[in-house]
């Protein structure tokens, strides 16, 4: 290790040791991370984020938060609210994209709901920080899955879905990407499900559909919940995929760096695949551009 990566090491150790390691977790993002009263926490993430303390040594806590599936809900906003309010000095899974990472449009939000929140924190609002991100430490792209009828399919690229029951959640960037295909090749053989009423995996299983387009790590999830299910992974990935890695408050560039030097290091030892692996998840190893500008040009018409 260089002279300037054990500083950025044992600045962290010196100057904050015993000082707990404080990482936000989303409570319900298997297999990255789950909280689950009674359960003992599990996923990747939970994982990485104790090799993290580790490596930096620091005892490690975790501050337990739950995301809304709803119109309304900006991951964004919830990122900076619980960082800005110091429930957390990181917070993982993030994913990097130049929206995500951009200077707040409003200066106060409300909290997420979180592990221990009280009524008052339910009601106050946050001023909110300028987010910087870690090196990243895993790809994240959509990928399709295949139901029965179509599990010996091969894909090669979204034009192979042609003919074939199609189901999508509204709204969704995988929406975005099925309408607009070749002008709107595909608009005749999708079906519209509405995000958090329907289970999308669920009805491929039944046999309600033969393929979707969705998040590889929901695929990894709902296979890990169900060993017998009759959806496969068809090995395709859509080209354009984010990042995930660490995002954290402007302004602590000792903590972001001995966080990259500890990624790096897993990294070189193969500590990321195998956590991934232990954890069900397929890993994928992150890939430029690091932060991913909007898609909506590569995925809309020209």
């Amino acid at each position: 290790m260089g002279g300037l990566s054990a500083l950025l090491l044992a600045v962290p150790i010196a100057g904050r040791a015993g000082e707990p390691l404080r990482v936000c977790l989303d409570e319900e993002l298997p297999p990255l991370s789950v909280h689950h009263r009674g359960q003992p926490d599990s996923g990747f993430d939970v994982a990485l984020a104790q090799a993290i303390a580790d490596a930096l040594g620091r005892p490690l806590q975790i501050q337990w938060f739950e995301s809304k599936l709803d119109e309304d809900s900006s991951p964004a906003l919830e990122a900076n609210a619980l960082l800005s309010d110091g429930r957390c000095a990181l917070l993982g899974s993030y994913a990097l994209t130049r929206d995500s990472l951009a200077a707040p449009a409003m200066k106060t939000t409300k909290l997420p709901d979180f592990d221990g929140a009280s009524s008052a924190d339910r009601r106050r609002r946050v001023t909110l920080g300028v987010l910087t991100p870690s090196q990243p430490y895993i790809y994240s792209p959509l990928t399709i899955a295949l139901g029965a009828k179509a599990r010996d399919r091969h894909i090669a690229g979204l034009g192979d879905l042609a003919g074939l029951r199609i189901a999508i959640e509204s709204g969704t960037l995988g929406d975005a990407i099925l309408m607009n295909f070749d002008r709107g090749r595909l608009i005749d053989d999708i079906t519209h499900l509405v995000p958090g009423r329907s289970d999308l995996l669920a009805a491929l299983d039944r046999g309600d559909f033969d393929v979707t387009l969705l998040d590889l790590r929901r695929l990894d999830a709902h296979r890990a919940a169900h060993p017998d299910t009759a959806v496969a992974a068809s090995g395709y990935y859509y080209p354009v995929g984010a990042n995930r890695g660490y995002v954290a408050l402007a302004g602590d560039p000792v903590l972001l760096g001995a966080v990259d030097q500890a990624l790096a290091d897993l990294t070189a030892k193969g500590t990321l695949e195998a956590l991934a692996r232990h954890a069900g998840l397929t890993y994928l190893p992150p890939r430029e551009p690091t932060v991913l500008d909007d898609p909506l040009p590569l995925i809309l018409p020209k």
